[in-house]
């Protein structure tokens, strides 16, 4: 086995396809290393293909458009133990990548290049991207995932093969390469950062990256992965404060110094309510579908929520909380029918109204939720037939051994 491939995914680079191919190998020449340069196709047009076969690549081509298709197809075609990618624009210097494979070889598994800290040339990197797109996507990252990465879109990093092939990596566009990051960090991967430079790239036409169409893209797969964050912490939060303002608001105004809390404050707070618990199951419902669709890893905390949560329990729940709804209503009425049904303060009625509303909502919230955890952890017919044939497999073999 070789102990490097360095992999390149290449579409319409002919202008400078043969420079990055030379640096790399010359790269492996100097070093001694035992390695080959890859370049994943991902439908040129240009004769790029025939440019790296006539200057000693190997070439294999990716079955359909997308910058993360192209890099998974050269990954899982690569050779080598350790893989160093990069663009193959001629931005990055594939002659010089002897801090990558130092911090491989000493047992990281993902090494990032970082731009910032190697320098960046100019003219390499537009403005918005370089003081706002990559600074304030690589914090979000950090923040969510704790990876110790401060150039999350940095092209050029190495990683360890299998370690990279076992995260399963999904995504298809530029996504990708955020994504591995996110990944590798949730799964205990050894992140490391090493400074890279970043030049003005060769191509006389534009970039294939659209700043504000794949911002987008990347920060929503940041959120995508990060159902805690974007669920379920907003959502206690505003569970919890709403909670704290409506159970005493429910018995008067509420005297705070010179500040008065009544019924407006009362209906914002049932709203924070109704809205918290919603994006809690929000978050149970997400991370339920991530980590059977193997997006998200498991862990101890979630199982017992899986072994608790159920069908039946969360429409008990909601039996509950729509019990009391209707206690409340009888209540109210009954309080009406005591005052002869003539006018009714307007406070009491929306202390009313706003209970019952509260506990409606969070009945019929446990319904649909429970409903929908169901036929979440429902297993796919194609699973359950197969367990199935498993199951009679062994019973047969029992009953031949017996």
């Amino acid at each position: 086995m070789l102990e490097l491939t360095i992999l390149m995914p290449c579409l319409n680079e002919a202008e400078t396809l043969a420079t990055c191919i030379q640096k790399a190998k010359g790269f492996l020449a100097r070093t001694g290393i035992k390695g080959e340069v890859l370049i994943s196709d991902n439908g040129s047009t240009d004769g790029s293909r025939e440019i790296a076969e006539a200057h000693g690549a190997r070439v294999v081509l990716a079955p359909r458009r997308g910058n993360g298709i192209a890099l998974s197809t050269g990954i899982a075609a690569a050779k080598g133990r350790f893989v160093i990618m990069g663009d193959s624009d001629d931005s990055y210097d594939f002659s010089r990548l002897d801090a990558f494979v130092d911090a491989l070889r000493g047992g990281a598994d993902l090494v990032m290049g970082n731009r910032f800290r190697g320098g960046i040339e100019p003219g390499a990197m537009p403005f918005l991207h370089r003081y706002l797109g990559n600074p304030v996507l690589s914090f979000i990252g950090r923040v969510l995932y704790g990876a110790p990465v401060g150039d999350f879109q940095c092209g050029l990093r190495g990683f360890v093969r299998d370690k990279i092939l076992a995260l399963n990596l999904i995504t298809e566009q530029l996504e990708f390469c955020p994504e591995m990051v996110m990944r590798a960090a949730m799964a205990d991967l050894k992140i490391v950062e090493v400074p890279t430079t970043l030049k003005p790239d060769g191509r006389s036409r534009k970039p294939h990256l659209r700043t504000w169409h794949d911002g987008w893209r990347h920060l929503k797969l940041l959120l995508t992965f990060a159902p805690f964050s974007l669920f379920l912490y907003p959502g206690a939060l505003l569970f919890a404060l709403g909670s704290v303002l409506f159970l005493p608001l429910l018995f008067g105004p509420l005297d705070l110094g010179a500040l008065t809390l009544d019924t407006g404050a009362m209906i914002f707070a049932a709203t924070f309510i109704i809205i918290g618990f919603q994006l809690m199951w929000f978050h149970a419902l997400a991370r339920q579908f991530a980590v059977r669709m193997n997006l998200l890893p498991t862990s101890p905390r979630f199982e017992r929520l899986r072994e608790r949560l159920s069908v039946e329990s969360a429409c008990k729940g909601g039996a509950v909380f729509m019990g009391l709804a209707l206690i409340a209503t009888i209540a109210a009425v009954g309080h009406w029918a005591a005052n002869g049904f003539g006018p009714i303060d307007p406070g009491t009625i929306t202390r009313a109204a706003s209970l019952v509303a509260v506990l409606s909502a969070l009945g019929l919230q446990s319904f649909t939720g429970g409903f929908l955890w169901g036929l979440m952890t429902q297993k796919a017919p194609a699973q359950a037939a197969v367990e199935t044939q498993t199951v009679t497999a062994q019973t047969v073999d029992a009953a031949q051994q017996v």
